[in-house]
Formats: structure tokens, sequence, C-alpha cells
């Protein structure tokens, strides 16, 4: 039984947007299978807007080892992908290999989440065009200028794409991300 989900990460991913659903995978049987452009440690990040602040501070968060470079990915051996929130997203999308494992994953339609700044990945990918999604705000144009649809909610659901605005969003959308990867799941335990 494949139970291997990826979770997208690189330096300055969100500590929030990657661990919350690294232990929820965990929790449901899966096994999360941190993905990055190299086999390393990457530095995450805590971003909150804070009191009096206009922009997101960034804090220092934990660290995380990814388990496999992108370039060694075959996105067939994995249920679904998660793409994190942060800066992370910002020069992970223009990583060839992680666009091509993207694609794959939107074109046989298998679970897909993303969180934050984590649209910015599948927009470069060319594969949200009509595709509507929550993102945090600062994100919407990423998600506009390549054909996705802005949507302002904590949870918003696209047929196999589940996504939420920023980690306070976790509750709301991961769950129903949780039940595809389990439909998925049990789709290949009958074949």
């Amino acid at each position: 039984m494949n139970n291997r989900v990826l979770i997208v990460v690189g330096d300055a991913s969100e500590t929030m947007d990657t661990l919350y659903p690294y232990y929820r995978l965990i929790e449901e049987g899966y096994q999360p299978v941190v993905a990055a452009p190299e086999v390393r440690v990457y530095q995450m990040v805590l971003h909150e807007v804070k009191s009096g602040w206009t922009i997101t501070k960034e804090w220092e968060g934990y660290t995380i080892k990814a388990d496999v470079a992108f370039s060694d990915v075959n996105p067939r051996d994995y249920l679904g992908i998660f793409f994190s929130g942060g800066r992370a997203p910002e020069y992970l999308r223009e990583n060839e290999d992680l666009l091509n494992i993207t694609r794959d994953f939107f074109a046989r339609n298998a679970p897909i989440a993303s969180v934050c700044h984590g649209v910015e990945i599948p927009a470069r990918a060319g594969c949200v065009t009509g595709r509507r999604m929550a993102t945090v705000s600062k994100c919407r144009f990423d998600l506009e200028v390549c054909g996705g649809v802005f949507v302002d909610e904590p949870c918003v659901v696209d047929g196999n794409l589940v996504s939420g605005r920023t980690y306070h969003d976790h509750g709301r959308y991961l769950g129903i991300w949780i039940k595809l990867l389990n439909q998925e799941r049990d789709k290949k335990v009958q074949v």
C-alpha cells in the first residue's frame, strides 16, 4: 500500500505550515516525505503580522531535514503533495524538477494542498488556470496573474485541490485534504 505523501520545503519554509501537516499525516497513518532542492537540513521560519506592523515579521524557526531531492522524486510513488508556505516558494518555483512534479500531481488529479505562499509553485507551473484557491492576500497577484481565482476563505476546495490562507486556517482545510488522501488510498487498495 502506498502511503507516502510529499511535503515541499526549502530554506525559509514557514514552521507551522510545515510541521502541522507533517505530524497530522503521521497521525493518519501516512509517511510524510520531505522534498527539497537537495537532501540536507533546511532552516524554517515563523511568520506573523506583529501588532502595529503592516508587514510580516519573520523569526527563525525549527529546522527540517529533506528526505529526497526534487531531482530524485518520481511523483507516481506518492499519493499527494503539500505546498508549504513561507518565503521558500519564491525561489522553489524556479526549480524545473519541482515544476514537473507539480504538473504531474495536477494532471492525474491527485490530492493537493497548499497554504500561504505555497500557491506560488503551482501558479508558476501553470496549473492554476480557472482554479479557485485561498492564499495569503499578498500572494493574490501571483495567483491571479497566472489565471487562478483568489478566494479569501479559510478553506477552499476545488476538486482535488485544497487550500488555506495561512497557518491560522490549518484546522479548517487540512482535514479535508486528508479525507481526499484517504479516498485516493482506498481506491488504490481496491485495485
